[in-house]
């Protein structure tokens, strides 16, 4: 079974940040497929919908798959990924056998770029494997939320010849002097900077980034840390699901 599945970056929320080349991979798809987060985190399917009914065929298939269930506090990280993503793959695979068949197109919508802390493109090597598929892959860049971070506060990600390091709440004090210069973190549920940086350091937060929810702090930690926490879990109750990243500066 021949099918062409496109990866398309689609920005971090904002409509007029998709670019015209995701624009045109949506207009001859067959089938978008999404994975449901459940209802509340209903508004990121209704973010992906105004996107498709502005922009792809009219009379588009939006298939939802329901997404596994995941630990979040698993004793080996790793391992429950990727046991994760290959349940996400079983149930990908047969909505792509179901509901696109021989010849046709589907294609994911993915929240920022593809290529930055987003776990599709490693799902799509798993279905690339099998032997009852064989796809056609094609990967259309995104507006990162990163830049969208950056663009909003309106800074340099770093100052002049200064190396920047992404990573991930998670990951955060595992940064090794010398890369944690200018850090850009993503998925920090826990805001881990809490217990990271000396209060002396600046930081660049914002959630939502370049939505009509957008909400941006910045500031030295030690004097705008309350008013993140306070602003997120508000935003959090308020809207049912976080979206936000932050750059941190060593001070110097």
């Amino acid at each position: 079974m021949r099918i062409t599945l496109r990866v398309i970056g689609i920005g971090p929320g904002g409509p007029r940040q998709i670019t015209l080349e995701a624009i045109d991979a949506m207009a001859d798809v067959d089938a978008f497929l999404v994975l449901g987060k459940g209802t509340a985190k209903s508004g990121l399917l209704d973010t992906r919908r105004a996107l498709l009914d502005n922009h792809a065929r009219q009379g588009y298939s939006l298939v939802e798959i329901p997404d596994p269930p995941r630990d979040r506090s698993p004793a080996d990280y790793d391992t429950e990924v990727r046991r994760w993503h290959s349940a996400r793959a079983e149930l990908i695979a047969a909505a792509l056998r179901d509901e696109v068949g021989d010849g046709g197109v589907a294609a994911f919508l993915v929240w920022g770029d593809p290529a930055l802390y987003d776990s599709t493109l490693r799902i799509v090597d798993d279905l690339a494997a099998r032997d009852d598929l064989d796809l056609d892959v094609e990967v259309i860049a995104g507006v990162t939320s990163a830049s969208a971070l950056t663009a909003a506060h309106g800074i340099v990600a770093n100052r002049v010849g200064e190396p920047i390091h992404i990573t991930t709440g998670r990951r955060l004090a595992e940064t090794p002097a010398g890369a944690d210069t200018n850090q850009i973190v993503m998925l920090d549920a826990d805001l881990a900077f809490r217990h990271t940086a000396d209060p002396d350091d600046h930081i660049w937060w914002g959630a939502y980034v370049g939505t009509d929810d957008e909400i941006l702090i910045s500031g030295r930690v030690g004097e705008v840390t309350d008013r993140i926490v306070e602003a997120r879990a508000r935003a959090r109750e308020r809207i049912g699901w976080i979206m936000d990243i932050y750059l941190l500066r060593k001070t110097g």
